[in-house]
């Protein structure tokens, strides 16, 4: 995951365009669909070294692979996570590049673009950008609001979303302004740092909303940052067949009973909802898990940011949701257990959002929860005396929202 260095990747890819020349082919260079390879330079993430040879391939956000030529007179740098000037770079040896670091090879790329003969490398090591994707992730969790756009106020810039809490849907008004960051997922896009630079003009009721910024005392009103949308297709469905090799799940689909093949790429997230005989100890909190979350799993920080309230505002760590809305079902869905698609059975029940893509059978996931009875009765509406049970789906729409993830 990169949706850290985004921005420093635009600012690097800038200082590369910067020092280049005018001539053709470095024009032609630069015009390539791949933005991190351009005519003075390419950066990408350090996938293998072979030191005999005097080789490190990088594969650029992309996906493409390249060769970085180092000889004895290249030299080295090591830069922070998020800058995107060299003044505050370091000094370091061939010998501080590891697997897994992300680089800016710095010299003339080749015509093919797949291979550059490096002058410099500035590296940006590996442990120093899982510390500040934490970080950004932590406070995209305590400052950030998540649901779906209800209403939309063009003269104002004002956007309504709601969002859902055990004790129903709640509703928050948020207003844009021209310093407000906003980014949108492209069609078939699957990441947090796919988002591109977008606009009030491209929202669309019933579009979600990710934000960061401020809440209100009151948690009526929330004042954005940053703003990401996307247009995202939620569905339930049985799973009739899994193929963990290939990463492709097909079910048939509880609202309108059609097969759909379910993609899952690297990059998908996918998560277990809990039986119905342990949601009580999951909402009432455990050791170690934070007022209406799990506790940690293996390998996770430890501990939970403040809790939210729902939309509301925050609360304090064992203080009660402003708002009153009670325990936002978003919020728990992201503290769910991880899983593979090799934990997914033939019969379970699951949820998948995805990002509306050219074929309406074909979904690539951006977040699955299995395990998903439960949460479907919960969403699912009340029927009246001497009505019919509504469709298992039909809680959908009601406020849920897991398309856009964390940084």
């Amino acid at each position: 995951m990169r949706a850290l260095l985004f921005a420093a990747a635009i600012g690097l890819a800038g200082l590369i365009s910067s020092s280049s020349d005018s001539t053709a082919r470095a024009v032609t260079l630069q015009q390539t669909p791949d933005p991190g390879i351009q005519a003075k330079g390419a950066i990408g993430e350090v996938k293998s070294i072979d030191a005999a040879s005097k080789l490190v391939t990088i594969k650029t956000d992309a996906g493409s692979a390249v060769m970085v030529l180092y000889t004895d007179r290249t030299t080295y740098k090591k830069l922070a996570p998020g800058e995107t000037s060299l003044t505050k770079a370091t000094d370091i040896t061939f010998a501080d590049v590891s697997e897994g670091d992300r680089i800016w090879a710095r010299g003339t790329v080749a015509e093919d673009r797949q291979s550059v003969s490096a002058i410099q490398i500035v590296v940006m090591s590996k442990g120093d950008i899982a510390k500040k994707q934490e970080a950004e992730r932590l406070e995209w969790r305590r400052r950030g609001i998540l649901g779906v756009i209800q209403t939309l106020k063009a003269e104002s810039k004002e956007i309504t979303i709601t969002s859902r809490t055990m004790a129903g849907t709640q509703s928050v008004i948020i207003p844009v302004s021209d310093k407000t960051e906003m980014r949108r997922y492209a069609p078939d896009s699957i990441k947090f740092s796919d988002a591109k630079a977008s606009s009030f003009g491209e929202l669309k009721v019933g579009d979600q909303l990710r934000a960061l910024g401020d809440r209100a005392p009151d948690g009526t009103h929330f004042t954005p940052q940053k703003v990401v949308t996307g247009s995202f297709r939620t569905v339930a469905g049985t799973v009739t067949a899994v193929d963990p090799a290939t990463g492709e799940i097909k079910i048939k689909d509880l609202e309108k009973k059609q097969a759909l093949t379910i993609i899952i790429k690297h990059d998908a997230v996918l998560r277990k909802f809990p039986p119905a005989s342990e949601l009580g100890a999951m909402m009432g909190g455990r050791p170690g898990g934070g007022p209406g979350g799990p506790a940690p799993q293996s390998g996770q920080p430890q501990g939970n940011p403040p809790r939210q309230g729902g939309p509301g505002g925050p609360a304090g760590p064992n203080g009660p949701r402003a708002g009153g809305g009670g325990p936002n079902i978003n919020d728990m869905l992201e503290r769910l257990p991880i899983i593979s698609v090799a934990d997914v059975k033939v019969g379970d029940t699951i949820i998948v959002s995805s990002t509306q893509g050219v074929d309406p059978t074909r979904l690539t996931a951006i977040a699955l929860v299995s395990g998903a009875d439960t949460l479907l009765t919960m969403l699912a509406p009340r029927p009246a005396p001497g009505q019919s049970a509504p469709n298992p789906a039909a809680g959908l729409g009601s406020g849920i929202s897991f398309g856009i993830g964390l940084p």
